[in-house]
């Protein structure tokens, strides 16, 4: 379990949606809070320190880990959806929701696991997706990102573990944030509730963190046989 009063923690895409909401909470909540951006300066949460993150850019993400040495919770939060089939959908953009969901997160953890280990342990949360689960062609590139995103949890949570250092997952359907703009509002949760969700989880030890109804139906069927 850890304590997140007095922790120091960095978010990755704390700008806007849901990252905003984690580092608004954090800082209520009494940590200190990096916010994370690839534009820092669009950060507006009073009390955050910014700070500039590109995990498509590893110099960033090293600059990154120079300027947060004394972090000890990390938040990868920062995402995209493209909207892109795998068979017939742009290449390009496969490529990058996979970037997007599982090396840069991994990156990140790679480059911060070290100092949160040197700062006496602490977590790390991978937000994730009802899509890590279920697989619909039209997103078809975000869910495999967000699939590999889940396995790369739960195998850096049991190497991280004898670190002191406790891995966890968060997994959520539609939010309301500019990314499922075009989804109606009753199929939607509110992210500052996920975020407090998701904070409660890690401070209790939880592995994974069921934030909706839809994400929890979808796990609990994953043992049925496919149709």
């Amino acid at each position: 379990m850890m304590k997140i009063e007095n922790s120091v923690a960095i978010v990755t895409g704390g700008n806007r949606g849901l990252g905003r909401r984690f580092v608004t909470q954090l800082i209520d909540r009494g940590a200190k809070v990096y916010a994370a951006a690839r534009r820092p300066e669009t950060v507006d949460v009073p009390g955050a320190v910014l700070l500039e993150l590109d995990f498509t850019k590893p110099e960033t993400v090293a600059k990154a880990a120079q300027e947060a040495s004394d972090v000890t919770l990390l938040i990868n939060n920062a995402g995209i959806s493209t909207h892109t089939s795998l068979i017939d959908g742009d290449f390009d953009k496969i490529r990058l929701e996979m970037e997007s969901h599982y090396f840069g997160p991994l990156a990140v953890t790679r480059a911060f696991a070290p100092i949160i280990e040197a700062n006496g342990g602490g977590a790390i949360l991978n937000v994730l997706s009802v899509l890590s689960w279920a697989h619909p062609p039209g997103y078809g590139a975000y869910a495999a990102g967000k699939a590999a995103g889940w396995a790369m949890t739960n195998a850096v949570r049991q190497q991280l573990a004898p670190k002191g250092i406790h891995v966890a997952s968060l997994h959520v359907g539609y939010m309301d944030t500019d990314m499922a703009a075009s989804v109606a509002p009753e199929n939607k949760v509110d992210p500052a509730v996920v975020a407090a969700l998701a904070l409660d989880g890690i401070a209790s030890g939880a592995a994974e963190i069921l934030a909706d109804d839809v994400s929890r139906t979808v796990k609990r069927n994953l043992s049925e046989p496919l149709a």
